[in-house]
């Protein structure tokens, strides 16, 4: 009788889906109840249920409402978004198959598999029609280089847009910037501040600037050496040269001197004869 209820179950389940989406599901037992306004199933123990874009593997996992329209889960929960490409933990978790809207609560991991973004939190909405993720309490992101912190943060997957607020800090690498509010736009890494802005920005020359200067450096050295013996030489040549210049200038002006009094002298000795 046990067997045949849960066997009814399911295919009530199967039937009652096809409709909208198919429900797949499985645990090491089930219970429930079936109405005309509601439906109500729980699954315990490696529980596990997937549609068409949800996958989720719990200690517990409940359907409930009409067409069981709300998935409820507990206990070491994991799973994915399959259309958003979405890897999530938690320890409680929400579904609306309805409006596509997924609640996860209790020390959440979300892991955007297609744009290498993690994000950690005590909760995480996330609406899968618009792809927004709304994070709060002790949220920490991570991408690229880049390691964000607040306390309220929204994740637009579309845009690769990164909104937050209450002591928001981003680390990139060795550059930190802190503000009342951030933007981040994940794809280009603009960041934009706003109220109580503060930062601290680590600049230094790279390798690629340092060696050339270095190799500059070091031809100009050799080359100073060699033009300060060249001219060293040069201004030897030209002090013997003018050492030479002088010495002749001397000697001319020596034998003019002498030249001049031979003259002096022989001029006497005609006017001394005349005389006579």
């Amino acid at each position: 009788m046990k067997n045949s209820f849960i066997f009814f179950l399911m295919l009530l389940l199967f039937l009652q889906s096809t409709a909208a989406e198919k429900i797949y599901f499985s645990a090491d037992t089930m219970s429930g109840k079936t109405g005309k306004e509601a439906d109500n199933t729980t699954l315990s123990g490696n529980a596990y249920v997937k549609t068409d874009s949800m996958e989720i593997y719990a200690d517990s996992i409940k359907l409930y409402g009409k067409d069981f329209r709300y998935i409820s889960a507990t206990g070491s929960i994991k799973g994915s978004n399959i259309q958003s490409k979405l890897d999530f933990s938690c320890g409680t978790l929400s579904y609306d198959r309805e409006t596509k809207i997924a609640t996860l609560k209790e020390n959440v991991n979300l892991n955007d598999t297609e744009n290498n973004v993690k994000a950690k939190a005590e909760i995480i909405e996330y609406n899968q029609n618009i792809e927004i993720a709304i994070m709060q309490i002790n949220v920490n992101i991570t991408q690229k280089n880049n390691v964000c912190t607040c306390a309220y943060a929204i994740y637009r997957k579309k845009a690769q847009m990164l909104n937050m607020s209450g002591n928001s800090k981003v680390i990139q690498d060795d550059d930190t910037f802190r503000a009342q509010e951030i933007t981040l736009n994940l794809d280009t890494q603009e960041i934009t501040l706003d109220g109580k802005v503060k930062g601290s920005v680590a600049t230094s020359e790279t390798t690629k600037q340092t060696e050339p200067s270095s190799k500059t450096e070091t031809k100009s050295s050799e080359d100073v050496i060699k033009e300060f013996n060249s001219e060293q030489q040069a201004q030897a040549k030209e002090e013997e040269k003018k050492e030479e210049a002088d010495s002749n200038q001397e000697s001319t002006s020596n034998e003019s001197q002498s030249q001049e009094k031979q003259d002096a002298s022989s001029k006497k000795k005609k006017k001394s004869k005349k005389k006579n």
